[in-house]
């Protein structure tokens, strides 16, 4: 994971009382953090609460940050691990039949805007909905490491440094997070569609 090497004077500016700097490095890092809340959240509203939350919190704790990474590293870690508690407040993972019931309402893609496209066919986009529904509905744990690893493209030792586990733990997660969602999503969405929607592992 990288950072900005431009970061550290707004940081110390910051830390000095200068509001506006602060106000510069949530303009620089928002939109780059807020589709990872929103793929472990799965809300649109829960991931800007939470992203607000996360720059609020590093305002205040500025003062343990100290550089022995990138300011926009500590930022994510800390971001993803205030999802992570939110979701496990929350009930249990959903049953993918559950949201494919009769009566249910139509499943519908979360709006990222990183990945919203208004010109893609409904079939596709129906399958696409399919597929997030299915990460949606992974255990808190098994989602992290799925969105971290798929999506954020970050390393093994990486992953393990932000949830705090062993890498042999971040392995087993997404080994287990794969099956399940290749499970899942059996039956429901052609077989290309689940090995483009499950990444395949290394």
């Amino acid at each position: 994971m990288t950072g900005t090497d431009d970061d550290q004077p707004l940081v110390e500016a910051a830390r000095a009382g200068r509001a506006e700097a602060f106000g510069e490095l949530v303009k620089r890092h928002q939109d780059r953090l807020y589709p990872t809340l929103l793929r472990l959240t799965g809300s649109a509203e829960d991931a800007q609460d939470l992203l607000q939350e996360s720059f609020l919190r590093a305002y205040k704790k500025l003062g343990r940050f100290r550089g022995g990474s990138s300011f926009y590293t500590w930022l994510y870690r800390l971001a993803v691990n205030l999802a992570l508690s939110h979701r496990r407040r929350r009930k249990g993972p959903v049953r993918l039949s559950e949201l494919r019931g009769e009566g249910a309402a139509p499943l519908e893609p979360p709006a990222d805007p990183t990945r919203s496209d208004p010109t893609l066919p409904a079939e596709q986009a129906e399958r696409e909905a399919i597929i997030q529904a299915a990460l949606d509905a992974l255990a808190p744990d098994h989602r992290a490491v799925v969105v971290l690893k798929e999506f954020d493209g970050l390393r093994y030792e990486e992953i393990a440094a932000t949830l705090g586990v062993p890498v042999g733990t971040v392995r087993s997660r997404l080994h287990r997070a794969r099956r399940e969602l290749r499970d899942r999503l059996s039956g429901i969405v052609d077989e290309p569609a689940v090995r483009q929607g499950t990444p395949d592992a290394e």
